[in-house]
């Protein structure tokens, strides 16, 4: 039971942090009460709750995590973007949200946020709402 929604993103840097939180609310339509699961299916980027009122924590957490894994490193992987690959690990590609009353049960800052780590790219989000 429940569907999936398919969203497509463009990214506009190689590493940044984008809101999608109004395009999950908007993904869950009349669904009253259940989970949605939120996946990115990329190797290079991934998916966060976090605070969304103030844009600078998302900025810190990018920056925090290239200088903890910087671009360039003694790294095997020859494409030239193996941070990214360390990074998405890091942050992981999916989260899960409970809907109630039609709401996203998210805190009173939370948002979700896509986590660029090796764009500019077309990208996808699979959201995945389960009614229960």
């Amino acid at each position: 039971m429940g569907k999936t929604v398919i969203v497509s993103i463009q990214t506009h840097k190689r590493k940044e942090a984008l809101d999608i939180t109004k395009t999950i609310k908007d993904s869950i339509g009349d669904v009253k009460s259940g989970l949605v699961v939120v996946y990115v299916p990329h190797t290079t980027a991934g998916v966060i709750i976090n605070e969304a009122y103030d844009s600078d924590v998302a900025d810190d957490i990018l920056e925090k995590l290239s200088q903890l894994v910087p671009y360039s490193g003694s790294y095997k992987h020859l494409e030239g973007n193996s941070d990214a690959h360390i990074q998405s690990s890091m942050v992981g590609s999916s989260v899960s949200i409970i809907v109630e009353n039609s709401k996203l049960m998210l805190g009173r800052w939370q948002g979700v946020f896509f986590m660029e780590f090796d764009g500019p790219r077309r990208r996808e989000i699979y959201i995945k709402i389960i009614e229960g």
